[in-house]
Formats: C-alpha cells, sequence, structure tokens
C-alpha cells in the first residue's frame, strides 16, 4: 500500500510556528520551498535515543510522543508533540546522541531542518534570520529548562516531606 503523496509547504505555515517567529518572508519561502516534509504513520519512530544526528523535526500535523527507556528497560513517556512543537533541536546546536526517542501515536507530518540547512538557508543567507532562529530554539530550551526545574523542586520537596528534612552539613 502507497502513502498518499506528502502535501507541499507554503510560508504561511512556517509562518504560525514559534521555531520561525520573526524570520522574514524571503527566508520563509526559501525554507517552505526548500524543507523536505515526511509523513509519519502511527507507532513508527521517528528518532530512537542514542542515535547520532544533526537533524530536528517541526511537527506540521499530527501527534508523537517522546520517550526515554527507563531503569528496567521500557519507555517512559515525558512529553506529548502536536501541531507547531518541535524537537531534535539540540542535534543542530551540539553533536550528541539522541537523547529520547521520538514515535508517532497518530498520522503525522513534519518537516526537517538539517545542519546543512540552517547554515545554507538561514546563515549565508541572512545573519539576522539566522539569528532569531537560534533564539527561538534558545528560548524553547530555555522554558523546557524552567518546566524541568519546578519538577525537579516538587520532587525533591516531596522526598523531603516523606523522608524528613536533609541534614545541614
Amino acid at each position: 500500500m502507497s502513502r498518499p503523496p506528502t502535501p507541499k509547504l507554503n510560508a504561511d505555515h512556517l509562518a504560525d510556528i514559534g521555531l520561525f517567529g520573526g524570520l522574514s518572508r524571503e527566508t520563509l519561502e526559501t525554507l517552505a520551498e526548500s524543507l523536505p516534509t515526511t509523513r509519519v504513520e502511527a507507532g513508527e519512530m521517528v528518532v530512537e535515543e542514542g542515535d547520532e544526528s544533526m537533524r530536528m523535526f517541526v511537527v506540521i500535523a499530527g501527534e508523537l510522543e517522546v520517550v526515554k527507556r527507563g531503569q528496567s528497560g521500557g519507555d517512559v513517556r515525558v512529553a506529548v508533540l502536536g501541531p507547531s512543537d518541535w524537537f531534535g533541536e539540540m542535534s543542530i546546536i551540539d553533536v550528541q546522541p539522541r537523547s529520547a526517542s521520538v514515535r508517532a501515536v497518530a498520522p503525522t507530518l513534519v518537516v526537517s531542518v538539517t545542519a546543512d540547512h540552517v547554515e545554507n538557508l538561514l546563515y549565508r543567507r541572512n545573519v539576522k534570520d539566522y539569528a532569531l532562529f537560534i533564539m527561538n530554539i534558545a528560548r524553547e530550551l530555555s522554558r523546557r529548562l524552567r518546566v524541568a526545574d519546578g519538577i525537579l523542586a516538587q520532587f525533591y520537596a516531596a522526598l523531603s516531606h516523606q523522608y524528613g528534612p536533609t541534614p545541614k552539613g
């Protein structure tokens, strides 16, 4: 059974996504024309924890789950992603193995952005748009870090209440 054709993006699709916020119309049009889209069926893995990659993804439609391997070997869901979300941006910024796996839970359409796309379609064409793109990634990473800090603080507070105060030392 063949997959239906992947729809073509336009600048308006990208303009509504925070990752591309503030980029010029010309850059959005270049990106929409150049970035490949992929259809992912429910149950398919988009990325696997531990894999090497220099590619991030932007969700255009559908739903995915981010999972980490638990100590017992099973998967633990850590996030759900939908339209306008993105993932894998760490692979654009640092060259480290994937920190989690991402699997489609519904038919999904994603756009992939490689480090080469960032260099050739942003940095070499329009440094201001490149800087905005990187700042948009930084803002999202900062937001995620704040959420993680809040979760850790709640976890430690719950442990403190359960096991008593930690000794001063």
